[in-house]
């Protein structure tokens, strides 16, 4: 993919919160959320990784969206992440667990250890007594990014279109269908969910899977924009990107190392 560059719980009863179009299940009623927000406001001793409110933050104003898988967390995590690759959580701005749990519909301390897990993945920053600032990335950090990946990629993909019966990739055409069809949505997280799975299958066939859980890290990071441009792509980019997929597919259906050399070299390349 080319380079580009997001507790309190609801009052007596179910209160959805929505984020990037995921659903976040009712939580617990007035007295649970009490109990909830007693402990969530006992002290941090660190002084570090608390995300607490700043007086006068503004509200966070992303799109709602609803939760339905099990663990609050891992569903908080993947709204986030979707908000991220969205724009919707802003570079340079720091937000609070409090305010995001607000938003969500549940309290702080899922989204707190949601943050801190997208702090150990680069995306924010810890910022003391305040929050979590979503991390400033420059052209650099996103051209570094394309060469690793490429670096990776390229010479796998290479061997592999040596080694892999034509059948084979036949297999992977659904998957570089759907890319073409998220592009066409113009949602750049439906996109960017779907542009990894395809990269995902074409290197599983590494038969490696610390290199497709290395690079899946990689391309997740080169999925979030950057500092100063518009926050997400046109609809007419996401959808050439993914018709770089089928044509990479056909190359490698074919055998054509030559085209499939020019075309995961371009896929890497940071645009301008």
């Amino acid at each position: 993919m080319k380079q580009d560059t997001q507790g309190s719980a609801g009052t007596d009863g179910p209160r959805p919160g929505v984020v990037g179009q995921v659903r976040v299940p009712a939580q617990p009623g007035a007295a649970d959320r009490d109990r909830v927000r007693s402990r969530d406001d006992v002290p941090d001793p660190s002084g570090t990784a608390r995300g607490e409110h700043t007086h006068g933050e503004r509200p966070f104003d992303g799109p709602r969206a609803l939760v339905r898988r099990s663990s609050v967390r891992g569903q908080v995590l993947d709204a986030l992440r979707t908000a991220l690759v969205a724009g919707e959580l802003r570079p340079g701005e720091v937000y609070s667990a409090p305010v995001l749990g607000e938003r969500f519909g549940v309290s702080a301390t899922p989204v707190r250890e949601a943050m801190q897990q997208l702090a150990l993945e680069g995306a924010v920053e810890v910022v003391p007594n305040r929050g979590f600032r979503v991390v400033e990335r420059g052209a650099r950090e996103l051209a570094e990014l394309a060469e690793v990946r490429a670096l990776i990629e390229v010479p796998v993909l290479l061997r592999l279109a040596r080694t892999v019966t034509p059948e084979r990739w036949a297999r992977l055409r659904p998957a570089a269908e759907a890319t073409v069809r998220a592009a066409s949505s113009g949602c750049p997280a439906t996109y960017a969910e779907s542009d990894r799975a395809f990269h995902r299958e074409l290197l599983a066939l590494a038969g490696n899977d610390q290199l497709v859980r290395v690079a899946g890290d990689l391309h997740r990071r080169a999925q979030w924009p950057p500092a100063g441009v518009p926050a997400t792509r046109g609809r007419a980019d996401l959808i050439a990107d993914a018709h770089q997929h089928t044509a990479l597919l056909d190359a490698l259906i074919a055998g054509d190392q030559d085209v499939v050399r020019t075309l995961v070299t371009e896929h890497f390349a940071p645009t301008s």
